[in-house]
């Protein structure tokens, strides 16, 4: 348990449209919104240490219950200390509910009323997983915020499909919600659902804020559906959710869907891209994606982002990051991930500092300006 006794809590300090900019109070430390979550899937963010991590201004990362719960189980993390002791992270962290892994899973899982039973992905075991287990295995992991158990509707679906869909999500928020042991500090988010259909987004927002959580998702977004269909989502859901809670769109995204986010009136985001995408070569620039794996990169004295105060571009050039994947050097990974999550944090202190001055839009219309001119090759 913390030293802390400081109660969870969200302080929303200043507007500019919609963007929102706010200080979300843990037991463990406090965020500052909008904010960028790595994510640490099975307790790591993949290819960085704690302390690397630390050094981007990342303040919160999230880990997953589903992973963690099949290895190397939500007991034995709970006898190690929980994720945060077990991985050596110093901060605040979020857990999923485990279902969007669940219903990935296919035919491998089975839905009923009360839960979810699955095979695991990597030994067949048979499992399951309920609104009360889901609950219970984060309150082990200890979870600075928990996630409400929900089923992430597929898409596309009919409407009757994600109204049959949200509605048991609802069901299984309030379970999820008596479940919940609620401690100094720590919070619970409920997930709004409701696929691309306002309506039952509205009728998704009213249900959980009846049941009163102390923030909000939302869910079932960045499943295919497309960046308009996902932002015109958005504009008739975040006017609908409670103004004064913080507000999370779960497995968000390119650098463009975050900004777009944060117009959205969005405060908290999360997403493998920035480790993914290190690990194929992918670097996050602010005139877009490069990829340095390319030829051309080869005798390129440049660091990646010229613009970029990471240890990896103050003291590493492209072409060294290019012959490091070449070479299928384990180190190409971990600078490229590390300067990737370094530009996702720098992101969102630039749009942070956009709304305290009342500028976001002047800084919205320079983003796009800057990502639409693309890489620029050296002289």
């Amino acid at each position: 348990m913390p030293e802390s006794t400081l109660e969870f809590g969200f302080t929303l300090k200043a507007r500019d449209g919609m963007a929102r900019r706010g200080t979300l109070t843990t037991a463990w430390g406090k965020v500052e919104t909008p904010v960028f979550m790595p994510v640490g899937t099975a307790a790591t963010v993949k290819g960085m240490m704690p302390e690397s991590l630390a050094s981007t201004g990342a303040s919160i990362i999230l880990a997953n219950t589903y992973h963690l719960m099949l290895r190397p189980g939500a007991e034995r993390v709970a006898r190690l200390g929980g994720v945060r002791k077990m991985m050596g992270w110093d901060g605040p962290l979020l857990t999923d509910s485990g279902g969007f892994q669940v219903m990935s899973l296919g035919p491998l899982r089975k839905l009923d009323e009360d839960g979810v039973t699955f095979k695991s992905h990597l030994d067949g075991s048979q499992h399951r997983l309920t609104p009360e287990r889901s609950t219970e295995i984060q309150y082990l992991l200890d979870a600075t915020i928990t996630m409400a158990f929900d089923e992430c509707t597929p898409f596309p679906a009919t409407k009757s499909v994600a109204a049959e869909s949200m509605a048991l999500s609802m069901r299984w928020a309030k379970r999820s919600r008596v479940a919940y042991q609620p401690r100094t500090g720590y919070g619970q988010f409920g997930i709004v659902q409701g696929s691309i259909f306002s309506d039952l987004r509205a009728e998704s927002v009213a249900a959980l804020e009846d049941i009163d959580f102390e923030g909000y998702a939302v869910g079932g977004l960045a499943v295919g559906e497309g960046q308009e269909a996902m932002f015109e989502t958005l504009e008739a859901t975040t006017p609908l959710m409670e103004d004064r809670k913080p507000r999370y769109l779960m497995g968000v995204g390119k650098p463009s869907d975050l900004v777009g986010g944060v117009a959205r009136g969005i405060d908290m985001f999360d997403c493998v891209l920035p480790t993914r995408s290190g690990r194929t070569g992918q670097g996050f620039t602010r005139r877009g994606p490069v990829n340095l794996k390319n030829a051309r990169h080869a005798e390129d004295p440049r660091p990646l982002d010229e613009a970029c105060n990471c240890p990896v571009c103050t003291r590493f050039s492209r072409a060294y990051i290019h012959h490091l994947f070449k070479a299928e050097e384990v180190l190409s990974l971990m600078l490229l991930s590390w300067h990737n999550i370094y530009y996702y944090q720098d992101l969102m202190r630039e749009m942070q500092r956009a709304i305290d001055a009342g500028r976001f839009v002047d800084f919205e219309a320079s983003f796009h300006a800057m990502q639409a001119q693309g890489d620029i090759d050296p002289l």
